[in-house]
């Protein structure tokens, strides 16, 4: 499992190098976001009905990346480079379109009306879910050709090609996703495994640590990617990488699944509990903080860090 994730990564970053920044990070980025759509979807239909499983992995994924993955980059590059510049245009474009999609997907089901909390009808359903596509549409215009010199770091720096010399774009595209589709199935198996293993147990947070789990093997090239990034002193890149991530899986993920849903009439809960909201809201908050200035040290991804071992702790002790 672990061998075929670095062999993605490489590739990844292969293909990344050979077409160019901001677009060489979506392709990571939509990689991975098909492969937590195709892990849930297949976990929905896994035996019984699961209503919350989407919504814990869709909730773990933005909080490792937007406590863990960023608390990490920020630490080990403030560490090494003492202080690293980022692109406040563009770190701003994702937290606010991050804020309005999760708010808009596992917040607001927990206080509308019409169905039980926690839940949509499924007119509010689809409504919410093209306003998610069409919200996270706009942002790709805007990194990839509007407002391209936002999410580009102007600082120049010697980036190796050697992955990329010995291989064309197509074949790099094409271990790329061979690599992606193996990591599907082992991480399918995994997953399902670890499901039944704790349902019969009788775990009581199941679905909160089998969609940890789910969030964390997928993320894993990614948050491997940035970390890497941001010890080059490529802060941009590696924040580009991880945020580009979060808003993909909630602008995304969830239309995605939310269509799974209404077509095959399999419930779907997506109001986060008051506990989990609370824990967001902060991620977000620091996350919004640290972003507010240009330069960024070591002390300030290590408040991210103590709160993604918050939110770890609490999957296993609620």
């Amino acid at each position: 499992m672990f061998i075929t994730i670095f062999v993605v990564l490489d590739h990844a970053e292969a293909v990344a190098r050979r077409v160019g920044e901001p677009y060489g990070t979506l392709v990571l980025t939509f990689a991975v976001t098909a492969i937590e759509v195709s892990i849930i979807v297949s976990m929905m239909l896994h035996g019984e009905n699961n209503p919350t499983l989407a919504r814990e992995s869709v909730f773990s994924t933005v909080m490792i990346i937007s406590t863990g993955v960023v608390g990490t980059c920020l630490t080990l590059g403030g560490w090494r480079h003492r202080k690293q510049a980022i692109v406040r245009q563009g770190t701003s474009a994702y937290l606010a379109v991050l804020i309005a999609l999760t708010v808009m997907t596992l917040v607001l089901p927990t206080y509308t009306q019409t169905t039980d909390p926690g839940t949509f009808s499924a007119g509010q359903l689809g409504f919410v879910s093209v306003l998610s596509v069409l919200l996270y549409a706009s942002f790709v215009f805007a990194q990839t050709v509007r407002h391209r010199d936002d999410f580009v770091q102007e600082q120049a720096h010697e980036v190796s090609m050697r992955t990329a010399l010995h291989e064309s774009l197509s074949v790099g595209v094409l271990l790329l996703v061979s690599g992606l589709i193996g990591i599907v199935m082992l991480a399918e198996q995994v997953a399902a495994g670890v499901e039944d293993t704790l349902v019969a147990y009788q775990v009581t947070q199941a679905d909160s640590i089998v969609g940890a789990m789910i969030a964390g093997l997928v993320l894993m090239p990614e948050a491997i990617s940035a970390v890497r990034a941001s010890l080059n002193n490529e802060l941009q890149r590696g924040l580009n990488v991880a945020m580009g991530s979060a808003c993909a899986t909630i602008g995304l993920t969830i239309p995605a699944v939310a269509a799974a849903s209404l077509l095959t009439g399999r419930g779907l809960t997506l109001g986060l509990p008051a506990a989990d909201a609370v824990l967001l809201a902060l991620a977000l908050f620091i996350c919004s903080v640290s972003f507010s200035t240009e330069r960024t040290t070591f002390l300030t991804g290590m408040v991210h860090i103590v709160v993604f071992f918050t939110y770890v702790f609490l999957i296993f002790v609620p």
